[in-house]
């Protein structure tokens, strides 16, 4: 017999990118007296990762639990970015409602369309969090309207469409039920949350059905699976059987040896849980995302939705430049390859093929942000490897045809950058589909359908087209017919014509041809791309070059050379330059672009015969 758990509440927070999710749970954490009096507590404490905290985004998404009145609030925190949309779909399978997080400002955005369609898809209820109302430039109102054309478009039915909005301030902790009012705490979101968000149910007394909705990775314990209990319990040491809706063959046979639900921000250990408890379970080794326990006696895999597709890949290889080895702990192909196949563990998103080589592997993610953070988190580990520029994956259709992703970029610029754009983005494929004006009418917001190979390389030239004042958001728009080739950049490289240390008479001479990418005192060697130059092609320099001395004094030979200072490239924007024939070398400590053929009459001969 099917029954209702009152005393639980599992909800997911979705939003897009920066419109203050994470700093929403800080809050419902602080105000459900999770922590004690005075504990110091690092802002977004949810993002746990090094490159969370830095970059300010969420990548993984992360559970926490609450107490309000008697009853346990599960609260899932998602990321916002389009490239780690995997781990909002299958979270959603773990929750019985959403709460949307829409700013005050910038209103509906691409990525709350992405979240949104899914938790509707799945007929979750939305509890519409307007945040931010204490913006000076806020637009609670017409922000409300936005959000239910959104709803109205996405075919969301009347239960949906009469959805409670909640307005708060998460910076300062404060919600209320009405636009106007600023509120004194969080709780008309806590009483939102018990009134609107169904309590889980299921049948106590069937045989035990678990979902793994995530799976977390601990060196220690090996893989944790998370999910809910659906039906049933579960207990420490039973017996279940691991099977999965994918696959109707499997069945492995394994035994529950730790039991953990979640309370603040720890894991504690329990002997057994219940329907809608959300559980996470350690020591078995073969888990994975989309299986379900269950009880021996009844074997019934509960479906779950295929993960999208990886898009975009890269060649991960083995570094083999002459500096090679010199700065990495993790420089063999046995080394790249364990870390690699490891990060499978725990990010669903990911591809790792291994290709007729060795010393290289193919490595497919949703977009670039995806592989750049997977790039980052090994050079911090002390792995040192080369990457080859990003490129689409292609599909063909039924006709035989090739077809392409293609992404909606929406894009907010003050109007005297919008010609820019959309001469740069029709050049790379991009079609204008909708103009209007925001802010006043002193920002424009365009629409474009462009595919996704139009955009590699181009959030660079955007900032420098805008001056730093665009904003730009992307959605993956499914596949349509190949568009035509493009030509990714204009402007040639410098390419150091010797190995040896750069020296400033050098460079002084070098600089002349273009923009420079390092500065004196820097290791080079023969094929290495050591700035940019104006020209369309590529431009062989001598920095190492020093001044020969004679006897001869000048009154203008021995003044200070003046050296431009160097364009230091970050790794986006190095993924972003380097070119079809370019590889980045990526150690601890270095970012290195380099042609893939060092040997300059081997590189003229390979480019003849093309």
């Amino acid at each position: 017999m099917r029954q209702k758990r009152e005393d639980i509440r599992n909800v997911a927070i979705i939003a897009h990118v920066d419109h203050g999710k994470t700093t929403l749970v800080d809050e419902l954490l602080k105000q459900s007296g999770v922590f004690r009096e005075g504990q110091e507590v690092a802002e977004r404490v949810m993002d746990s990762g090094d490159i969370e905290r830095e970059r300010g985004i969420t990548i993984l998404s992360k559970n926490t639990a609450v107490t309000y009145k008697n009853t346990k609030i599960n609260i899932i925190d998602t990321p916002g970015h389009a490239d780690f949309g995997g781990e909002v779909e299958r979270v959603l399978k773990m929750v019985n409602g959403v709460i949307l997080v829409v700013d005050a400002f910038e209103g509906a955005m691409p990525q709350t369309k992405f979240v949104l369609r899914k938790a509707l898809e799945l007929k979750l209820p939305v509890i519409v969090c307007i945040n931010k109302i204490d913006r000076p430039e806020a637009r609670p109102d017409e922000v409300v309207d936005e959000v239910l054309e959104l709803f109205l478009e996405l075919d969301a039915d009347d239960s949906q469409l009469d959805c409670p909005f909640v307005f708060a301030s998460a910076k300062t902790g404060v919600a209320s039920l009405d636009s106007g009012v600023l509120g004194t705490s969080m709780e008309p979101l806590f009483e939102t949350i018990l009134q609107y968000i169904p309590a889980p149910e299921g049948d106590p007394d069937e045989g035990t059905q678990v979902l793994i909705s995530t799976i977390d990775y601990n060196e220690y314990v090996g893989r944790i699976g998370v999910g809910k209990v659906d039906n049933g319990t579960i207990r420490v040491g039973q017996e279940v059987v691991i099977c999965n809706h994918h696959e109707p063959d499997k069945q492995i046979r394994v035994k529950v040896s730790k039991l953990y639900e979640f309370d603040g921000l720890n894991k504690v250990e329990v002997k057994e849980a219940g329907i809608g408890s959300i559980v996470a379970i350690s020591g078995i080794s073969d888990i994975h995302i989309g299986d379900t326990l269950c009880s021996p006696e009844n074997i019934a895999p509960i479906p779950f939705q295929k993960i999208s597709e990886p898009t975009i890949a890269m060649q991960f290889m083995v570094n083999d430049s002459p500096l090679a080895g010199q700065e990495g702990k993790f420089v063999t192909s046995r080394h790249l390859r364990d870390r690699l196949f490891r990060e499978l563990n725990t990010d669903v998103s990911l591809r790792v093929e291994e290709t007729d080589t060795t010393e290289c592997f193919k490595v497919s993610g949703r977009g670039e942000l995806h592989l750049s953070v997977l790039i980052e988190s090994m050079r911090r580990e002390g792995y040192e490897f080369a990457v080859s520029k990003a490129e689409v994956l292609y599909h063909t259709d039924e006709n035989g045809k090739r077809t392409e992703p293609m992404e909606l970029c929406y894009i907010d610029v003050p109007n005297e950058f919008s010609g820019a754009v959309i001469e740069k983005l029709g050049q790379r494929k991009g079609e204008l589909r909708n103009m209007g004006s925001i802010s006043g009418g002193t920002y424009t917001r365009l629409e474009f359908s462009i595919p996704a190979r139009g955009l590699i390389g181009y959030r660079g030239e955007f900032l420098t087209d805008t001056k730093g004042n665009g904003i730009m958001n992307t959605v993956f728009d499914g596949y349509a017919p190949y568009k035509g080739d493009i030509q990714y950049r204009k402007q040639g490289s410098l390419i150091a014509f010797e190995a040896g240390e750069a020296i400033t008479y050098g460079l002084f001479n070098a600089q002349e041809r273009g923009a420079l990418f390092i500065g004196p005192g820097e290791k080079v060697y023969a094929g290495m791309v050591v700035g940019q130059t104006g020209r369309s092609e590529d431009i062989e320099v001598n920095v190492c070059k020093k001044k020969q001395l004679t006897n001869t004094r000048s009154s203008s030979a021995d003044e200070a050379l003046r050296l431009t200072p160097p364009k230091i490239l970050s790794l986006e924007q190095a993924l972003d330059f380097i070119d079809t024939d370019e590889l980045l070398e990526v150690t601890p400590h270095s970012l290195r672009i380099r042609k893939k053929i060092l040997d300059p009459t081997l590189r003229k001969r390979a480019a003849m015969r093309k």
